[in-house]
């Protein structure tokens, strides 16, 4: 990224709730190196800010994350195992992170969530989407493996049989039925999912601080059965980039999408 370049993550903070914003709109905001390495320092800025009491996590532009970047993948060559590696172990650090922040993360989530993104909304507290948001994994499509959570934590909330079936059929799941299925904990209008989000996010400032942090302690999720997943998630996936079909399956996937 270029000196003048407008930052991957904006970091905001207002009354004691910070917004987080991806910010790689032209890109859908699908998940590089740089943006995560920028995720997860505005999240070592929440941190280190005894003042912020919740965060925010939100986007820019109309979709939340449409996950991996694959035209980045494509333009890898010999080196998309080595790239991989470097992008998975970021995305399970940055799911970690959120999963075990200082302060409550609420997410809000407009339009595409795909692939390896839909992991940094699971590790949030609660999240907000839009009512025509759509959630859909492409693994299958693309020729990738499962990552950011979706064998690792979505089974937990959903039932593997519904997990199993998401992820071969392609599913593509729409905000009403992720609310129901407990992947989220409300709907808004379209367009109002972030400022859904702050309100409930402010509504948590307000409460009192030491039972928010016992409550949020009880329930987190098992650090150690959850690194493992995570991890067993990014070998798959590093295994499985560097193959013929992957290739082929990232070509056609791209070929589709020029066609649109």
């Amino acid at each position: 990224m270029n000196a003048h370049a407008e930052p991957l993550v904006l970091l905001e903070r207002a009354d004691g709730v910070a917004l987080l914003r991806l910010n790689r709109p032209r890109r859908h905001n699908s998940l590089v190196p740089e943006l995560l390495e920028a995720l997860l320092g505005a999240m070592d800025e929440i941190e280190a800010d005894p003042s912020i009491r919740v965060a925010v996590l939100t986007h820019a532009g109309p979709n939340f994350s449409t996950g991996g970047d694959v035209a980045a993948f494509a333009d890898q060559g010999d080196g998309i195992a080595e790239y991989a590696d470097r992008l998975l172990a970021l995305l399970n650090r940055s799911i970690l992170r959120i999963a075990a922040l200082r302060c409550p993360m609420v997410a809000a989530v407009e339009g595409w969530l795909t692939g390896g993104a839909l992991g940094l909304v699971l590790a949030c507290d609660m999240a907000v989407l839009a009512q025509d948001a759509r959630i859909a994994p492409f693994y299958t499509v693309v020729g990738f493996s499962p990552d950011g959570g979706w064998t690792a934590i979505l089974p937990q909330l959903v039932g593997t049989p519904r997990a199993r079936a998401w992820q071969l059929n392609n599913t593509i799941m729409g905000a009403p039925d992720a609310v129901a299925y407990g992947i989220a904990a409300a709907l808004s209008e379209p367009g109002s999912a972030e400022a859904e989000a702050i309100a409930l996010a402010r509504g948590i400032a307000a409460r009192v601080p030491g039972s928010v942090a016992h409550t949020r302690a009880l329930l987190r999720w098992d650090a150690d059965a959850l690194v493992a997943g995570l991890e067993r998630e990014r070998a798959a996936f590093v295994a499985q980039v560097a193959t013929a079909e992957t290739a082929e399956g990232m070509r056609r996937f791209l070929a589709s999408r020029a066609r649109e």
